[in-house]
This record gives structure tokens, C-alpha cells and sequence, in this order.
């Protein structure tokens, strides 16, 4: 009979030694995952949060169409010009920007 406490005994600490790696192993998953998310995050994060100088260095050809969803707003803080409606004299309404739109950009750091 003593062979077969000893026996489940050894079974029991097998199976706590298992359970303790794989609780370890479901940390260490957990913790890169949150590591991998944080990260594809921050990159997305840089992309979107340009500098006025970074974004006109190239996203802005002279002549800009809008598209869906954007507006003044939004393509001024993209292409990095804050005058927009001032070089558009057929633009009457700031808020009337349809997709479609063709309109001038003069990046900020390109004025005399």
C-alpha cells in the first residue's frame, strides 16, 4: 500500500511542477503579446503624427484632390499648409469640401 501513496504522491507533484509551467508559459505569452501590441501601436501611432515639415516633404503633390471624409482641416494638418482656403479663392465655404476637390497646396516651408 505504501507504494501506491508513494506513487500518487509523485503523480501530485508532477502534476503541480506541470501546472506551474504552463501557468509560467501563459505569463510569458501574455506579457509578449501585450509587448507586440504596444509596439504595432507606436508604429502606427508615428505614421499618423507626422510633423507639418515630414508630411509636406512628399505626401502633397502642388495639386490635391480630397477624398472621401476629408476635410480642410485634415488635408492642411497632412500636407502642412495652413492656407488653403486663402490660395483657393473658388473654395467660398471651408465647410463645403466635397471628395473630388481639386485644390492647391503650398507646404508652409516652400512660402517666400
Amino acid at each position: 500500500m505504501s507504494s501506491r501513496v508513494g506513487s500518487t504522491s509523485s503523480m501530485n507533484v508532477l502534476a503541480e511542477k506541470l501546472s506551474w509551467y504552463c501557468a509560467l508559459f501563459m505569463a510569458l505569452m501574455l506579457v509578449l503579446s501585450c509587448c507586440e501590441s504596444t509596439e504595432n501601436e507606436f508604429a502606427a501611432k508615428m505614421m499618423v503624427e507626422r510633423p507639418p515639415h515630414a508630411a509636406a516633404a512628399g505626401v502633397c503633390d502642388e495639386i490635391y484632390v480630397v477624398r472621401e471624409g476629408e476635410t480642410l482641416h485634415t488635408i492642411s494638418d497632412k500636407c502642412g499648409d495652413p492656407f488653403i482656403v486663402e490660395e483657393n479663392p473658388h473654395i467660398h465655404d471651408p465647410d463645403d469640401v466635397f471628395p473630388g476637390l481639386v485644390i492647391k497646396i503650398t507646404p508652409f516651408n516652400h512660402r517666400l
